[in-house]
């Protein structure tokens, strides 16, 4: 009996903790920006919810400190955690075998996208970082209406692509990166890089996780892509 051939995997990137080691910076971004309104919050709190879009992370924050913000203080807020992040970019390094990983897919004619909830402004520098062109396929913050942990960003990433999410494999850092994959229905791969757990990311829906980018590129033919 013929069955149809279904088409290879294709993949979505996260980016800050996915390919580049960049999460602490944004915690420290992020702790400066509360810090200028007077807010004083514990780096563990901010950790846990990086990887959110920028607006949600501010609403779960205040909900945690029992504060409420004008919706100009919040503008201000997320514009000084990008001043501030901007001015750490020079600590900012690829995560170990992340352009390898990158150079591998692209040498196999696997497709891939990265898909991420920071706009342009402090994610596209990541591109020269990583060694990628300009017109390297990405989606930001900016290019769709809601962020993680809702799918759009990876929607987008596959429309990018041109393939069925059902095929794509989202690979992310946080919970966050992985409930939108669920959302979009892709499959999810963890990456311990990003400081999250390994049964965090499980549970969340990671059916793999990885130590870090070289630690996947080593293990590609677990994913289905044909190293032969």
């Amino acid at each position: 009996m013929d069955y149809p051939e279904l088409p290879g995997p294709a993949f979505l990137f996260d980016l800050d903790g996915t390919l580049i080691d960049s999460v602490y910076q944004h915690v420290i971004a992020w702790r400066s920006a509360l810090s200028r309104l007077g807010i004083d919050l514990s780096v563990w709190r901010i950790h846990r919810r990086i990887g959110m879009s920028g607006g949600l992370f501010v609403s779960a924050l205040l909900r945690e400190t029992g504060l409420s913000l004008t919706r100009s203080q919040i503008d201000e807020l997320q514009q000084a955690h990008a001043d501030a992040y901007t001015e750490q970019l020079d600590s900012v390094r690829p995560l170990p075998g992340a352009a390898d990983l990158l150079a591998e897919l692209t040498g196999r004619g696997v497709p891939w996208a990265i898909a991420t909830s920071g706009y342009a402004r402090t994610a596209r520098p990541a591109l020269g970082m990583l060694g990628l062109p300009e017109d390297t396929p990405m989606v930001t913050r900016d290019l769709v209406r809601r962020a993680k942990p809702d799918p759009d960003l990876f929607l987008a990433g596959a429309a990018l692509l041109d393939v069925d999410p059902r095929y794509a494999m989202v690979v992310g850092d946080s919970v966050w990166d992985l409930l939108a994959a669920r959302r979009a229905g892709a499959l999810g791969i963890g990456l311990l890089s990003g400081g999250y757990g390994r049964d965090e990311l499980e549970r969340s829906g990671a059916f793999r996780v990885y130590a870090d980018p070289a630690d996947m590129r080593n293990r590609l033919d677990e994913l289905g892509v044909r190293l032969d």
